[in-house]
């Protein structure tokens, strides 16, 4: 007897098994956490996907979120071999008597590139901005020029800069998208540099400062990036964290308080780290798919991506999204490699999450006069 009821119990609690983790799986991504600021931007570092947003095409004041474009241009010129971090700068008086949060620079002093760029970055000191800026361009205003010319190589279409240090100005404004675009591009280019972002103290000048973004101490994984604060442009934070491979970069900008805007950038970071995931769907040079070149030298070609393609979904779904490649019918040789011949279209659910061009993976050559014609008429027969 009960041998019978076991036979008879146990594919029903199997099938309740399948039927609670197809619910789970199924089950939707909640909304992201609630709080008060005047715009905010969740995205994934690799992917590039938005996974929470408020109003991120917003103009807003950025207060020191500035500096990220002002450490941003020093880091270009380190790189290109412009300037150096040995390289001493002298501070003038303009940089000396500059307001607001200060690395105490003394007038006429020589300060190091590397010490000025902490103290930019780590105590945001509106002296070492200017000074370097000076130094950089021959004065603030023109290294506002560049700020607005680097600015719209990155795509930042909805920000303007007149100033190194985010003092407020009416002509001075960011987006958080335009600033989430910025963090990216500046741990992409320049992860020689970036570090400096996790550092928590530096002290110059007899002087100790601490980072003020709190979250370098309360969370192992975040390692960046930058604090802001006037009265008008509120409390401001620009932060990043990496679990298991995964990046995130949150851009809080407006809130109340110094609390406020590390609780509200932790819980953006949790909510992605918790309900999102990431995955290389290809490398950069990976076959995709197969094409045939008319009028070649070879029969086939692949195609794939230049850079490696990741995918942000909710957490479980990675397995639902349907890769589809979108590729002219007829492709005539001669073609070169990395040229772009499709187009490869991520979806989920019916709706596309992402997009990347498919380029040729090797030259192909025109074939011999034999293999031109006989393609040539088989093309005539296909039409």
């Amino acid at each position: 007897m009960m041998r019978s009821l076991l036979i008879f119990v146990a594919p029903l609690l199997l099938g309740l098994a399948q039927t609670t983790v197809a619910l789970a799986a199924a089950m939707p991504t909640p909304e992201p956490p609630s709080f008060d600021a005047t715009s905010y931007l969740l995205v994934d570092f690799h992917s590039g996907q938005e996974l929470a947003a408020r109003d991120p095409d917003m103009r807003v004041e950025p207060a020191s979120i500035t500096k990220l474009m002002t450490s941003y241009i020093a880091f270009s010129e380190i790189q290109k071999g412009n300037l150096s971090l040995e390289e001493e700068v002298t501070i003038s008086e303009t940089a000396w008597r500059t307001g607001g949060s200060r690395m105490f620079v003394e007038v006429g002093s020589a300060v190091t590139v590397e010490n000025l760029l902490r103290g930019i970055i780590i105590q945001s000191g509106n002296d070492a901005s200017v000074a370097l800026a000076e130094h950089i361009a021959g004065s603030e205003s023109a290294f506002a020029e560049w700020m607005n010319s680097y600015a719209r190589d990155l795509g930042m279409t909805g920000s303007n800069f007149v100033n190194a240090t985010g003092w407020p100005h009416a002509d001075h404004y960011v987006t958080a998208r335009d600033i989430a675009t910025l963090a990216k591009s500046l741990i992409d280019n320049f992860p020689e540099h970036y570090a400096l972002y996790s550092e928590k103290v530096f002290e110059y000048n007899s002087i100790k400062q601490y980072n003020r973004n709190k979250l370098l101490w309360r969370d192992d994984s975040v390692d960046g990036l930058k604090t802001g604060h006037t009265e008008s442009a509120g409390y401001c934070l620009v932060s990043s964290a990496e679990r298991d491979g995964m990046r995130l970069i949150s851009v809080v900008l407006g809130t109340g308080s110094e609390s406020a805007r590390a609780s509200a950038s932790q819980s953006l970071l949790n909510y992605g780290f918790r309900f999102f995931d990431t995955r290389r769907l290809y490398e950069a040079g990976e076959p995709i798919t197969t094409v045939r070149p008319w009028k070649g030298a070879f029969d086939a070609l692949d195609l794939g991506v230049e850079n490696d393609l990741y995918v942000t979904v909710p957490r479980g779904r990675i397995g639902d999204i349907v890769v589809q490649p979108d590729v002219a019918d007829q492709l005539i040789a001669p073609i070169q490699g990395g040229t772009v011949l499709g187009e490869l279209h991520i979806g989920l659910d019916g709706e596309r999450i992402a997009s990347e061009p498919l380029v040729a993976l090797r030259d192909v050559p025109k074939g011999g006069l034999w293999r031109q014609l006989v393609d040539e008429v088989r093309l005539l027969i296909a039409r």
